[in-house]
């Protein structure tokens, strides 16, 4: 596949999420087999001032399928943030992962100048769609996944870095 926006985006989210969830899967197993109630791994973190396990995932589906809106140019769309299990939080990226299949690659490729504005609580940050891709929402996504992948691993989940990269 030739480098190109979508390529660099969508087909990245997918797979990262897909292996997500393929995790979610090991976590869930493994609460059941140790007799974990499962909220003590979904609402575990890191360190106190750190977000939970629950929180990661949200965020991480949140950057993947705002960036897709985005570079595709239009309005991220909302998911509210009420997952409470495994299931539910499986739920959530395979709705993420519906959305991501449903931007195509002539909406996302010809994004890399397109301007993109972010309202946060103090200011407004404006990228160009590569800047925007390359340097916020790939890191803030992979942020969030490997901040989960490390919760459960920290927990004891027997997951290790073929579970995080997925197989090829």
């Amino acid at each position: 596949m030739p480098a190109t926006m979508y390529s660099f985006s969508i087909p990245v989210f997918r797979k990262s999420l897909t292996n997500l969830s393929a995790i979610l899967d090991k976590a869930a197993a493994h609460a059941q087999e140790r007799k974990i109630d499962p909220a003590a791994l979904l609402d575990a973190r890191l360190y106190p001032d750190m977000l939970t396990f629950t929180r990661q995932i949200q965020l991480a589906t949140d950057f993947a399928k705002g960036a897709a809106a985005r570079l595709a140019g239009d309005a991220p769309p909302k998911f509210d943030d009420v997952e409470v299990g495994f299931a539910q939080l499986k739920e959530r990226i395979a709705r993420t992962i519906v959305l991501l299949d449903s931007v195509g690659p002539e909406r996302i490729n010809g994004s890399e100048e397109r301007q993109i504005e972010l309202k946060a609580a103090t200011r407004t940050l404006t990228f160009s769609g590569l800047d925007f891709l390359a340097h916020f929402a790939l890191p803030n996504f992979f942020f969030h996944v490997t901040t989960a992948y490390a919760i459960l691993r920290h927990n004891g989940v027997p997951i290790g870095k073929d579970d995080f990269l997925g197989r090829s």
